[in-house]
């Protein structure tokens, strides 16, 4: 990149930065992406368009898209299965990056026969894909699109990336959050079931939770779900 191309990018993502943390939009995921995104459009050479898909339940979905027509293309790639988005989530290359430099007439539309076309017709001849998969549990993509053929050089190719990686760093943090609430709601809820325990059978911590475990042992159910049929069960005792 170019000197001046650098000084672009450093204030944009600076910019960015420090919006998500004025905002307290860090733990807003819908407000973050559409930030990330809104800048990642503006400031890749080329780009018309963009969005982010995310591999959800098994589903893939298509988030904070900024036009109708990048929603309605990432859906296509979603029903084919087949499309820079879906390459990116789950065989990206080494940079991360997929490139489609002409979908109309580069060996790219070999890659993704029924999507290429689509794309075209939507009037769409770019297409750059990043991976966003940090930490390998979360599969999503950001997508670039532009209305030109051959937009896309190795400048546009590294910003693309460096976007891309903001956004991996944001969706981890997400993730790694949920994660750690999940395992504070179990501790909390395991420890609600030890004093049901202690109190029925005058026992001490230690032997409440190896009652737990017996239990969960014996029934092939996890010890979350034995301590939380056990909370329920006390609970219904105690309305009725």
């Amino acid at each position: 990149m170019h000197p001046e191309q650098n000084d672009q990018l450093a204030t944009v993502l600076r910019r960015t930065a420090r919006d998500l943390i004025a905002h307290r939009s860090i733990s807003d995921l819908e407000q973050s992406l559409e930030q990330i995104v809104a800048a990642a459009v503006d400031t890749v050479p080329g780009v018309d368009a963009g969005g982010i898909s995310m591999t959800e339940h098994g589903h893939i979905t298509s988030r904070s898209p900024t036009t109708d027509d990048v929603r309605k293309l990432d859906q296509i790639q979603a029903e084919l299965h087949e499309g820079p988005c879906i390459s990116a989530a789950e065989h990206p290359p080494a940079d991360g990056v997929v490139l489609a430099a002409d979908l109309a007439e580069e060996p790219d539309t070999s890659r993704w026969p029924r999507f290429a076309p689509k794309a075209v017709e939507q009037g769409y001849r770019s297409m750059m894909s990043t991976s966003l998969s940090a930490n390998g549990r979360i599969r999503a993509a950001l997508n670039l699109y532009s209305r030109t053929a051959g937009v896309f050089d190795e400048s546009a190719r590294t910003l693309a990336g460096l976007f891309g990686a903001q956004a991996a760093v944001l969706l981890y943090g997400v993730d790694h959050a949920a994660q750690m609430a999940q395992a504070l709601a179990t501790r909390d809820m395991i420890g609600r079931a030890k004093g049901i325990l202690m109190e029925r059978f005058g026992v001490d911590d230690s032997h409440a939770f190896q009652m737990l475990v017996r239990s969960s042992q014996h029934t092939n159910l996890k010890l979350a779900d034995i301590a939380a049929s056990l909370t329920a069960d006390t609970g219904r005792e105690h309305r009725l």
